[in-house]
């Protein structure tokens, strides 16, 4: 395979950059950018299309253990992307005399190499929007498509060079029916498969079908539940602030301090990992440390933690590539031995919960969330849907959701890539089964 254009750029300017360097000091130059497809749908049709193109770089200077850094956006242009690297180097230098020395930094001085490139053939968009069309045909369906390849690169002083280029497409929409219900479903990957699409949106329709069916508002109380993996990913990802983070951990601050501490417990059929391996996360962080697979939890049991060089330098840790945030970035959970055609029939009565919003802690120390159900949750009965649910909120454990409550994970898991285009496309992805659970406490 040739090399792309992008890496040949970043490779160029990195090495300029080396030669440019002053006596003690020290880079870290990290790279951003992708060529991007985007189409916006209403009521099946296409409303808007465009393309992005677009590069930046994030470059740091150290010197006697200080640092600061700027972003730089590229033209593509070699001699003036060279340039205004070149003002942004002489600006730091001018910037570092007057801030303190960081007692936190600590800089990985290993000279590791990785390159991935993952440039799967993404279908024409032309392709694309007839087969959404198609779906899509007496349904109003709003929808958002972006496809294309990312690009993240990282280079330093001393050595360190890192390249991750890969392609994905991601297709968010909702379906309203005509009183106002609604249902959300996505698909998401780096290969379209027409018939793995056709069945996405045929099960929607058919749930589309029962907002017909006058809204059921349940009294408060408990119920047996399904949370399809949509519904689970919103309960990971707020697990995620400061679950697995060695900062939050060593501050007595996670949401985990129970489980991490050997006083609580979670499901035996839980387990949680940083899925580096194959997934469109690079294999290195943004401060410049490789990233591994990584086990957070094994078992229903405390695993690794996700530790960022300042954690590191703080806590006396060894650093793993973790974000400065310390969450994850791509997370996957293990597949149970639940079947798909076997969820209503094993959920009996209860909440099948499509989607969950607004969720927050009500307990933080005792990991107890609140949130409200959203977007296609169903009252079932004797295991067949019967009526949409009216908005109920919900406060529970996590050592309750994931722990005592957890009777089954579906053997099929879902992909569902970052939605963010914020500044630019990001390539957080979660890969997750749908969680069947005895037990979920409604309170109004």
């Amino acid at each position: 395979m040739s090399k792309p254009d992008a890496l040949s750029q970043f490779e160029a300017l990195a090495a300029w950059l080396r030669g440019a360097l002053g006596a003690g000091e020290e880079f870290s130059l990290g790279y951003s950018g992708e060529s991007s497809e985007f189409i916006r749908f209403n009521q099946g049709k296409v409303r808007q299309a465009g393309h992005v193109q677009q590069a930046s770089l994030c470059l740091q200077l150290i010197r006697d253990g200080r640092h600061a850094e700027l972003q730089v956006t590229l033209g593509g242009a070699p001699q003036v992307d060279r340039q205004r690297l070149a003002e942004a180097l002489a600006q730091l230098r001018q910037t570092l005399p007057l801030l303190p020395p960081d007692p936190y930094l600590q800089l990985n001085r290993e000279a590791w190499h990785s390159q991935v490139l993952q440039l799967e053939a993404l279908p024409d968009s032309a392709a694309v929007v007839e087969q959404i069309g198609q779906a899509a045909q007496g349904l109003d369906l709003v929808g958002f498509y972006a496809a294309g390849p990312l690009s993240r690169g990282f280079a330093s002083s001393s050595g360190a060079f890192g390249w991750h280029q890969a392609s994905s497409f991601n297709f968010d929409w909702s379906l309203f029916h005509s009183n106002g219900q609604a249902l959300k479903a996505q698909y998401a990957g780096q290969t379209w498969q027409a018939d793995a699409f056709a069945r996405r949106m045929q099960q929607a329709r058919e749930q589309l079908s029962y907002l017909a069916q006058p809204v059921r508002t349940l009294a408060p109380g408990s119920y047996r539940a399904y949370l399809a993996p949509a519904a689970l990913q919103e309960i990971l990802e707020l697990m995620s602030w400061g679950g697995f983070s060695a900062q939050a951990l060593a501050d007595k601050d996670s949401p985990l301090q129970r489980l991490h501490a050997g006083t609580a417990s979670l499901s035996p059929l839980l387990n949680l990992h940083e899925q580096v391996t194959g997934s469109l996360t690079p294999a290195f962080s943004s401060e410049g440390y490789p990233r591994r697979d990584l086990q957070l939890i094994r078992a229903g049991q405390p695993g690794e933690q996700l530790v960022s060089a300042r954690s590191a330098a703080e806590y006396s840790l060894p650093a793993n590539g973790a974000s400065p945030w310390e969450s994850p970035q791509s997370l996957a959970m293990a597949a149970g031995s639940l079947e798909q055609d076997e969820i209503l029939a094993r959920l009996g009565d209860g909440l099948y919960i499509g989607n969950l919003w607004y969720l927050n802690y009500s307990d933080r120390p005792a990991a107890r969330l609140t949130g409200m159900t959203r977007f296609a949750s169903f009252w079932v009965e004797d295991g067949k849907l019967q009526a949409p649910l009216a908005s109920m909120r919900f406060d529970d454990s996590l050592y309750d959701l994931l722990g005592s409550q957890l009777e089954a994970l579906t053997r099929e898991r879902e992909l569902s890539l970052s939605t963010s285009t914020y500044r630019q496309r990001h390539n957080g992805s979660t890969l997750l089964p749908g969680a069947l659970l005895r037990r979920l406490t409604l309170t109004l």
